[in-house]
């Protein structure tokens, strides 16, 4: 159950801005720009591409906007660090000495 629990974690920022860019396009494409940017975004910063993209006004982001734009790329940030942390050992030839 905790692997389902962390497989929905991990995909689930992913699979909403997936959703998002087929149900609003337009909407979409003003926020990012261009598609090969939005598909980066997903793999490597999918929760700072979502919050982007969900809070994203006409005018640009301003303000306390940028606090969540922060937080989520510190999650996302978090998430590459413990997974690179947890994976140190893989790799016996770098720390050899």
């Amino acid at each position: 159950m905790g692997c389902l629990l962390v497989m929905f974690g991990a995909f689930f920022p992913r699979l909403a801005v997936f959703f998002i860019w087929l149900a609003r396009p337009v909407m979409f494409e003003a926020a990012i720009g261009s598609a090969l940017v939005a598909i980066l975004g997903i793999v490597f910063l999918p929760f700072t591409t979502l919050m982007y993209v969900l809070i994203w006004p006409p005018n640009g982001v301003t303000g306390f906007d940028w606090f969540w734009i922060v937080l989520a790329l510190v999650l996302d940030l978090g998430g590459i660090g413990a997974s690179a942390y947890g994976n140190r050992d893989r790799l016996p030839a770098a720390y050899t000495n």
